[in-house]
């Protein structure tokens, strides 16, 4: 197997490089446009199988195309990047001390017989109280202008959010063990421990991936 993720996000390429699985990048260049009235899960589970099926046609026949679409969401509000400061501060704040939802989709699409595999993962985040100062520090590091909702949950120094209980990378932008269990229909498994591997990485201890693997979540 030849897996090609349809990525060039630094995250995503780090998640991947935990699995065991050899893999080289292509990223996918398709329209983001969000459609009038489409819901969140519906927005990211279509870019995924879009970015998937645009990649899938330029690569060779044996091999298998991961594509994900992360959004950050706020009710129904799609947050995406923001566009300067200003607008990430309007964000941070929106989302401080409230819990909002991410997603991700995945599609994974062996080319030589056109299956096409998706999945979607949701986790509440609940964002701590930080402090105007806490933010503005954060907003000055221009680390939020590259991030769907400006922020990083992973940034050590702003650690956004507390309490979270649930799939901490797919905030990141790649749920592993979702992953894990869409390639094994695929008959795609690995000699890592992924679960393991994952929250030894991202230092996080998580309660649910037994869950997700048995497909329960």
């Amino acid at each position: 197997m030849i897996l090609v993720l349809a990525s060039n996000s630094p995250r995503r390429k780090h998640l991947v490089g935990l699995t065991g699985w050899n893999f080289r990048v292509k990223p996918a260049d398709v329209d983001e446009e969000f459609y009038p009235e489409e819901a969140p899960p519906d927005y990211v589970l279509r870019l995924a199988e879009s970015k998937a099926r645009a990649v899938g046609a330029q690569v060779d026949g044996d091999a298998v195309v991961l594509a994900a679409d992360t959004t950050v969401v706020d009710g129904n509000k799609i947050l995406g990047k923001p566009v300067d400061d200003g607008d990430a501060e309007r964000m941070l704040r929106r989302l401080r001390g409230r819990t909002h939802q991410v997603y991700t989709a995945l599609a994974v699409y062996r080319v030589e017989d056109g299956r096409i595999l998706t999945d979607l993962c949701l986790t509440d985040v609940p964002m701590r109280d930080y402090s105007d100062n806490e933010m503005m520090a954060y907003i000055g590091s221009g680390d939020p202008l590259d991030k769907a909702g400006a922020y990083a949950i992973q940034h050590r120094g702003f650690h956004p959010a507390e309490k979270l209980v649930g799939c901490y990378a797919n905030v990141i932008g790649l749920p592993l063990c979702h992953l894990t269990r869409t390639l094994e229909k695929l008959g795609i498994g690995s000699k890592t421990d992924i679960p393991m591997m994952c929250q030894n990485d991202l230092d996080y201890r998580c309660s649910i991936y037994d869950r997700i693997l048995r497909a329960q979540l």
